[in-house]
C-alpha cells in the first residue's frame, strides 16, 4: 500500500482529499503545515508527497526540496498560482505532475495512481537495468568477446556505432551473445547512464506484447483497472532493445515502423500521441530477408530496422575462443583453469556447439558439479562427447573425439603445429593456442615434446 503525505493549509481541502484518496486504498497522512510536513518527510516513509504551492509558513517548494534530499519519494505540486519560474523550479526538483487549482478530486486521485505506477516501473527499471550492468560487468571481464578474427570484427563495429543514434540490427543464432552486445551498445553510447530495456518479442502474446511496449489506459480492456506507461516510455532517453523482432504480427510491426520514423506511440485504447527519445536496437536469429519473401515481415520496417547491421558468429566461427571462454565460466563457479583436463578441452573446441556460448555456459556449469572437487575430464562432458567432429589416431584411421587415443594425438599436433608457427616461441604459440604459457610447457612434458 503507497503512503503518501497530503500538504495543504487549507483543513477543509485536506479533509476531503484526504477522504478521496483513503477510498482509493492508499495509506494517507495529512497536515496543513508545510514545517511539520518537512518534519515528517525526516522522519517517515512516504512513497508519494503532494502538496500545495503557497502556504503560510514555507512553500511547497521548500516541502519538495526536502522530499528530493530523502529520495525515492514521488512528488505532484498542486497550485493556484501557476507561474512559469515556479513550474521550472518544481520540474528542477523531480516533480512528475504539476496540477492547477481548482481540479476536480478524482482527476488529482487518478494522477497518484499514475505516477505512483511510473515510479514503481522505473524503480524495477532501474532495479534491472542496476543488475543488469553488474551481470555485463561480469561477463565482459576480458573473456565475453574473445580475441578471434570473426569477434574482433564485431567489436569493431560496435565501437562505430556506440557513439551515434542510429539503429542497429543483430543477427546472429540463439546463444551467440546478442543482448550482451547490445548492452556493450549501450554502455559505450552517451545514453549510458540512462535506461537500457530489454523486451523478448517472442515470449509474449500479440495483444500483451503491445501493452508491453507501449503501456495502456485506464479501460481499454478487462483488467486494465489504471494507466499503464510501456517499455518505450521507460526507456525515454535510452535504449530498448527488441529482441527477437522477427517473430512479430503484422499489426505490431505497423506501430514499430511508427516509432522509428516518428518516435511516437499512442496507447492501447489512447489517443495521446506520446513523444519518447528511444535508440532502438533490435535482434533476430532469422533471416529477415527469407521472412520478408515469405510475407511474414514488412520490408520497410526491415530497412529502418537494417540502419547499421552486426552479425554475430556463432561459437563454432570463433573456436579459438573457447578456452577464453572455459575460463571464465570455471571462475563463476568458483573453479580455475586448471581444474579441466587438456582432453576435456580439446573435446570442447571439436564440438559443434548448437546452442553457442549458452551452451558452453550450461555444459561447465554442469561438469563442475559432475566433477565435484576434481578435475573436469570428458566423461563429465558425455553429453557432448557423442556429437564431437572425429580426429584422426596414429595410423590414421577415424577415432571419435572423445576417446583418449584420439584426443591425445590431436593435441600434440595442435602443439606442434603451433610452435612451428610461431617459430618455437612458446609465450606466442600459447596465444595462438588459447592456454596459458603454464599449461603449454605441461601438456608439452606430458607429450613429451622438447625444444
Amino acid at each position: 500500500m503507497a503512503h503518501i503525505l497530503l500538504v495543504d493549509d487549507e483543513p477543509k481541502v485536506t479533509l476531503i482529499l484526504e477522504g478521496e484518496l483513503l477510498d482509493e486504498g492508499f495509506d494517507v497522512s495529512a497536515t496543513n503545515s508545510s514545517v511539520a510536513a518537512i518534519g515528517m518527510i525526516e522522519k517517515q516513509k512516504f512513497d508519494l508527497v503532494i502538496t500545495d504551492l503557497s502556504m503560510p509558513e514555507k512553500s511547497g517548494l521548500d516541502v519538495l526540496e526536502a522530499a528530493k534530499r530523502k529520495g525515492g519519494i514521488a512528488m505532484i505540486l498542486m497550485t493556484a498560482y501557476a507561474s512559469i519560474d515556479s513550474a521550472v523550479k518544481a520540474g528542477s526538483l523531480g516533480v512528475a505532475r504539476y496540477i492547477e487549482k481548482p481540479f476536480e478530486n478524482a482527476k488529482l486521485v487518478e494522477l497518484a495512481h499514475q505516477v505512483l505506477s511510473y515510479s514503481a516501473l522505473q524503480g524495477s527499471a532501474d532495479k534491472k537495468n542496476a543488475e543488469a550492468a553488474d551481470e555485463f560487468k561480469a561477463q565482459a571481464q576480458g573473456i565475453v568477446f574473445g580475441k578471434s578474427p570473426a569477434i574482433n570484427k564485431v567489436n569493431r563495429m560496435i565501437k562505430q556505432v556506440a557513439s551515434t543514434n542510429s539503429t542497429v540490427l543483430l543477427t546472429g543464432p540463439t546463444g551467440s551473445g546478442k543482448e550482451v552486445a547490445a548492452r556493450l551498445i549501450h554502455e559505450l553510447s552517451p545514453r549510458a547512464k540512462k535506461p537500457f530495456v530489454a523486451v523478448n518479442c517472442a515470449a509474449l502474446t500479440e495483444t500483451l506484447l503491445e501493452s508491453e511496449l507501449f503501456g495502456h489506459v485506464k479501460g481499454a480492456f478487462t483488467g486494465a483497472s489504471q494507466l499503464k506507461r510501456g517499455r518505450f516510455e521507460l526507456a525515454d532517453s535510452g535504449t530498448i532493445f527488441l529482441d527477437e523482432i522477427g517473430e512479430t504480427s503484422a499489426a505490431l510491426q505497423t506501430k514499430l515502423l511508427r516509432v522509428l520514423e516518428e518516435r511516437s506511440f499512442t496507447r492501447v485504447g489512447g489517443t495521446d500521441d506520446i513523444k519518447v527519445d528511444v535508440r532502438v536496437i533490435a535482434a533476430t536469429n532469422r533471416d529477415l530477408k527469407k521472412v520478408i519473401a515469405s510475407g511474414m515481415f514488412r520490408e520497410d520496417l526491415f530497412f529502418r530496422l537494417n540502419v547499421f547491421p552486426i552479425a554475430m558468429p556463432s561459437l563454432a566461427e570463433r573456436a579459438e575462443d573457447i578456452p577464453e571462454f572455459v575460463t571464465h565460466f570455471l571462475n563463476a563457479n568458483g573453479r580455475n583453469e586448471d581444474d579441466i583436463s587438456a582432453e576435456a578441452l580439446l573435446l570442447l573446441q571439436s564440438y559443434t556447439w548448437p546452442g553457442n556460448v549458452r551452451e558452453l555456459r550450461n555444459i561447465i556449469e554442469r561438469a563442475t558439479i559432475l566433477a565435484g572437487s576434481n578435475q573436469i575430464t570428458p566423461e563429465h562432458l558425455a553429453d557432448i562427447g557423442h556429437s564431437a567432429e572425429e580426429g584422426k589416431d596414429t595410423d590414421g584411421h577415424n577415432t571419435p573425439a572423445g576417446s583418449p587415443i584420439g584426443i591425445e594425438e590431436s593435441e600434440k599436433q595442435m602443439i606442434l603445429e603451433a610452435l612451428k608457427k610461431c617459430a618455437d616461441n612458446k609465450t606466442e604459440a600459447a596465444k595462438l593456442l588459447g592456454i596459458t604459457r603454464r599449461r603449454l610447457y605441461s601438456r608439452m612434458k606430458f607429450h613429451g615434446i622438447e625444444i
